[in-house]
């Protein structure tokens, strides 16, 4: 005769979709639950999740995790968590929680500049994985980048550093994007900025303009500080911690004719890049 599970089934289990991920969040086991793990078991568009080898997507000891690498297109998971005790006991599955990612502007939307792929990698661009050792021989006076003219692999780094940065001249860096427009949009159009990887502490942050005039501060995430000499964020095991910044850009800022959007990074370490772009909206 088998005997019921001691362990309780964890509650709260709850998802918030983001752009690219999916972060899961739930109650953690009393103090008297000597929890060894939480396993968490996922599955794509259905409408549920068998517990078995095969939908198991992790197993951590915090009551959260953060599903990752989802790419730019909305999609739907659903999920269960099971604890696991310190004597190897497993809970019966949560209740289930079902949760859709957040769809990118760069899938959405129209693309009017782009540097680079939205696709986890940053593999791409100049002096990546591992050059950060050239960049101040190779790109002296940071980056100026003219979309549609210069080559992704030579123009662009695929770090950006900064004032923390020792091996960059502990100075500030500019990153420009130029672009041609044949008219003002006539609805605004939204930024995309993907990373492969930050610096962990500091990530710091970087001025935002266009065409002169200063739009926000752009505030990085923490990463992995590995993105320096790893550039494959979707290779099985990555240590890279990719983050995603998204935000709309007025159309009053754009002319007709070339335009520039900078990014000056002034305080922190470096950024890794996997691409930036700047997309009008669907059906504009």
């Amino acid at each position: 005769m088998t005997t019921a599970s001691k362990v309780r089934p964890i509650t709260g289990l709850q998802g918030e979709g983001k752009l690219a991920r999916i972060v899961l969040d739930w109650t953690p086991e009393p103090w008297e639950t000597v929890v060894d793990h939480y396993a968490v078991y996922g599955t794509r568009d259905a409408d549920d999740v068998e517990v078995e080898p095969g939908t198991l997507l992790t197993k951590t000891v915090y009551p959260h995790f953060v599903h990752r690498g989802l790419g730019g297109a909305s999609e739907r998971w659903v999920y269960r968590v099971v604890t696991v005790d310190a004597a190897g006991s497993r809970s019966r599955p949560s209740t289930l929680v079902a949760v859709t990612s957040r769809e990118s502007v760069s899938v959405s939307g129209s693309p009017l500049a782009v540097v680079g792929e939205f696709d986890g990698k940053g593999l791409e661009f100049a002096l990546s994985p591992a050059g950060s050792s050239q960049y101040n021989a190779t790109f002296p006076n940071g980056v100026d980048f003219s979309y549609g003219t210069d080559v992704v692999g030579t123009g662009w780094s695929y770090l950006q550093p900064g004032p923390a940065d020792s091996w960059a001249g502990r100075r500030n860096h500019l990153f420009r994007l130029r672009f041609e427009l044949d008219e003002v949009p006539a609805h605004d159009v939204d930024l995309a900025l993907w990373l492969i990887d930050s610096h962990a502490s500091i990530p710091g942050s970087a001025v935002l303009t266009v065409n002169g005039t200063s739009v926000d501060r752009l505030t990085f995430e923490g990463g992995a500080t590995k993105g320096s000499t790893q550039g494959d964020s979707t290779v099985p095991g990555s240590p890279l911690k990719p983050s995603y910044l998204e935000r709309p850009l007025a159309a009053g800022l754009f002319v007709a004719g070339e335009n520039t959007l900078e990014l000056f990074k002034d305080d922190g370490s470096w950024i890794a890049y996997d691409a930036i772009g700047v997309f009008a909206r669907a059906g504009h």
